[in-house]
């Protein structure tokens, strides 16, 4: 694979990122059975065999299941923690934690934010993470004192850098104000794919240009109605819309021999603000196949032919 820098960190990943959120398949920790765990070390094995250098997951997905498997796929694979870049996220705390009062909420203070880092390193069996991410917009969000404690953080060499995700841009702008000089943000992972462009109207790709930050797409493939082996259902939302985009995807798919999902992944890789794909999925062949979007470079007719029928609409 490719690799670009992320913002302006010496950190490297491949074009495509995994993403491990439903990797144990389950998101109750109680029904994650050894066959189960051993499924997911090995999508992140092929994962790692196939190219991709930076894995994605976050303290919350099957309640931290998801860190401790690709902590197991670490141990497995002499190597691999050299070769690659961990990304986690923190900030999302649920219903029922600490107290059965407490209610579903986002918590940047310093206090979870120090804590939850101890926790994820401890589920990941690593020294350091590499690319540590806020969730999702705590609307009580205090800039100081999250500088405070990713200064904390970075000095105790617990993490490298750091990112938001879901972040809209005057979040990014307010954060990124009270930041030391030595800290930036790479990153803001929002949802972008072709069912959904509001990222690239609303200031969130102009803005990662103007900073140099890194866009990381989550859930690239709208769920995956975008890839290969769904047939659109007959109750689905802008049912109509939706199957001529598809028929235009598997149009550029002939055209390049290749797969509807690696032109939908490709369509992403084309925009200059460096938007690397998160590929989340455990079926070995769908995790191959995405990887061979690297390759394609589609052409700015192909390009916008897929965006209007994305959009549905004329351009203006």
């Amino acid at each position: 694979m490719k690799t670009q820098s992320l913002g302006n960190s010496s950190l490297i990943s491949s074009r495509l990122s995994y993403g491990n959120m439903r990797t144990v398949g389950t998101w109750n920790p109680a029904e994650v059975t050894d066959d189960k765990m051993a499924i997911a070390v090995q999508s992140h094995i092929t994962a790692y065999e196939a190219g991709y250098t930076l894995f994605d997951t976050a303290d919350i997905y099957c309640r931290g299941m998801c860190e401790v498997a690709l902590g197991k796929t670490l141990k497995q694979v002499r190597g691999m923690r050299d070769q690659i870049l961990i990304a986690t996220k923190c900030g999302i705390r649920f219903k029922g934690d600490p107290t059965p009062e407490s209610p579903h909420r986002y918590d940047f203070s310093a206090e979870h934010i120090l804590w939850s880092v101890d926790n994820s390193l401890k589920n990941l069996g690593v020294e350091t993470i590499d690319l540590y991410q806020l969730h999702r917009p705590d609307l009580l969000m205090n800039p100081p004192e999250i500088a405070q404690a990713f200064v904390k953080l970075k000095k105790a060499g617990k993490v490298r850098e750091f990112g938001v995700s879901n972040f809209m841009p005057s979040f990014v702008s307010a954060l990124a104000a009270h930041l030391p000089a030595d800290i930036a943000l790479l990153v803001n992972q929002v949802e972008i794919h072709l069912g959904r462009l509001d990222p690239f109207t609303d200031g969130t790709l102009d803005q990662c240009i103007e900073r140099n930050m890194t866009p990381l797409s989550w859930s690239p493939l709208g769920g995956g109605w975008l890839g290969e082996g769904k047939a659109l259902k007959q109750d689905a939302p802008d049912r109509d819309k939706r199957q001529s985009l598809l028929d235009v995807l598997d149009t550029t798919a002939k055209e390049h021999g290749v797969s509807r999902t690696v032109i939908s992944l490709a369509w992403l890789l084309k925009h200059p603000s460096r938007i690397i794909p998160i590929v989340g999925s455990n079926n070995p062949s769908n995790i191959k196949d995405a990887a061979k979007a690297d390759d394609v470079d589609l052409t700015r007719d192909q390009w916008y032919r897929i965006l209007l029928a994305a959009r549905g609409k004329a351009l203006p």
